[in-house]
């Protein structure tokens, strides 16, 4: 896919009295795997949640060439799915219907799932290994169980966009490895993923990077770049180090 999956056009928020980002200024290319990095308290996840319509904003988010606040909810709900940190669900519910709740944009009122929607949920679930657990109530579950059913649900939108804030947040290596391989996956068929991540090594196998600092863009860059590189290393106070291992970037510390 050609364009941009997502734009931010001079984008602010404030959270209280706090103004949290400023000025923003995003182009997001379609079809690609975009990292959002930055120290604590960057505005990383503020940041997410304003392009997905979760809070308020100054500005304007256009989503696949449409401004974003302008479309109907289960238009932008179909073109875009959301991973957050932390998210809430019933601990009664199944695992199947947790994942097939990705599809109430697609659902009509009164009707039941489709096979589409059968066929999809099962598909997201096995790609995150959690068919298996299909039965069980979300409350059996491990916090890293539930995290993998998390996704599974956004997933089963099979939205152009997906945005994920911490999606490795309680994965062990394996799986955050699974997760990598899955977001390949996606950016192959056409997908854009945006993630905010802490493990900024990991960050740094994306296509793509933004790197924030106190509300505003520092930088935006392939991963690959040595521009983009230095930028990291400046944000965090040069206190950490890139170095290539294996052709891949890898972040150490500075002692």
């Amino acid at each position: 896919m050609n364009g941009l999956a997502l734009e931010a056009r001079g984008v602010g928020a404030t959270l209280g009295s706090i103004q949290v980002l400023h000025d923003i200024e995003l182009a997001l290319p379609a079809g690609r795997w975009i990292s959002i990095v930055g120290p604590n308290g960057a505005g990383k996840s503020t940041l997410l949640k304003v392009l997905a319509q979760l809070l308020p904003h100054s500005g304007e988010v256009l989503l696949l060439g449409q401004n974003a606040a302008q479309m109907p909810r289960r238009q932008r709900a179909q073109q875009m799915a959301w991973l957050g940190q932390h998210e809430a669900s019933a601990d009664d519910l199944r695992v199947y219907d947790v994942a097939m709740l990705g599809r109430l944009p697609h659902q009509s009122w009164l009707v039941g799932p489709t096979a589409l929607d059968h066929e999809a949920v099962q598909q997201a679930l096995r790609a995150t290994q959690a068919w298996d657990w299909r039965a069980r109530v979300l409350g059996q579950l491990s916090a890293g169980e539930r995290q993998r059913v998390l996704l599974a649900r956004s997933l089963a939108v099979r939205s152009q966009v997906l945005l994920m804030d911490e999606p490795l947040a309680n994965l062990d290596p394996p799986h955050q490895a699974d997760w990598l391989a899955l977001v390949r996956e996606l950016v192959a068929t056409g997908k854009t993923v945006v993630s905010v991540l802490h493990e900024v090594s990991l960050a740094l196998q994306a296509d793509e990077m933004v790197i924030l600092h106190e509300g505003r863009v520092q930088h935006q860059g392939g991963c690959a770049d040595a521009s983009t590189q230095r930028a990291l290393e400046r944000v965090f106070d040069d206190r950490i180090c890139v170095h290539s291992l294996l052709e891949q970037p890898v972040v150490l510390l500075r002692k």
